[in-house]
């Protein structure tokens, strides 16, 4: 546990991000954050923030461009990894799909959420999966839940890239036009700590205080309960 924590504050260290991978770690914990259900603990929000810090304080970002041209080539590279992700994460949910439907409820889990995601998805599906890129947890499970109550792969494929960008480049931008600032510089920990609770917070009220249950919360729940049962055996 230690070591996660500490992991997860390096990731807020934009001279330890660059020491270790740079692009391609931030690439990588995108695309593990919203492909497989394993990395939903993770931050994107704030690490698409620093990120963009990053771009807007060095000149090494990438090897062959700089300025706003490595902000776009950064931006690209990442949100493609996002939609790479959720496509795992699509295919994963497809899969298990039938399994999780033929099971018999227990305790731990409700076949009715699975009914309640369907409908949601059938509904308001497109713009769920917009949605979900701006909030943690949300984001990781959407696309699975997605695979599993089988929304229709063009629509999900559609809003998978236009959430994707949506999401890297509102947060990267925003991170690049303040990069410069004295103060954002000085006050990085606050700021992040500010985005993570602001991301956050609709999330937690949902869970606890909503008296309407969001479905893809609700099934999200219900596969991290499983595999904790299935680990704890």
């Amino acid at each position: 546990m230690h070591e996660i924590i500490e992991f997860l504050k390096n990731l807020m260290d934009a001279n330890w991000i660059m020491a270790h991978g740079g692009l391609y770690l931030v690439a990588l914990i995108v695309f593990a954050e919203t492909g497989l259900f394993v990395g939903f603990f993770l931050p994107g929000d704030s690490l698409l923030f620093v990120s963009g810090l990053i771009v807007a304080n060095t000149t090494i970002a990438s090897p062959i461009m700089a300025g706003p041209v490595d902000l776009v080539f950064w931006m690209v590279i990442i949100a493609i990894c996002g939609i790479l992700g959720n496509m795992v994460g699509y295919w994963f949910g497809k899969k298990s799909g039938p399994i999780l439907f033929e099971r018999r409820d227990t305790w731990l889990f409700k076949r009715k959420h699975l009914i309640q995601a369907k409908e949601f998805y059938e509904n308001k599906g497109g713009g769920a999966i917009v949605l979900a890129r701006f909030l943690p947890v949300v984001r990781t499970f959407a696309p699975i839940v997605a695979g599993i109550v089988h929304m229709n792969y063009k629509k999900f494929f559609f809003y998978n890239v236009l959430g994707s960008f949506a999401w890297v480049v509102s947060m990267m931008v925003l991170g690049y036009l303040l990069g410069n600032n004295e103060w954002v510089k000085n006050n990085l920990e606050k700021i992040i700590l500010l985005i993570v609770l602001v991301t956050t917070a609709p999330v937690v009220y949902k869970m606890f205080f909503g008296k309407k249950k969001d479905p893809t919360l609700e099934v999200g729940k219900d596969i991290i309960e499983e595999s904790l049962k299935g680990d704890s055996k």
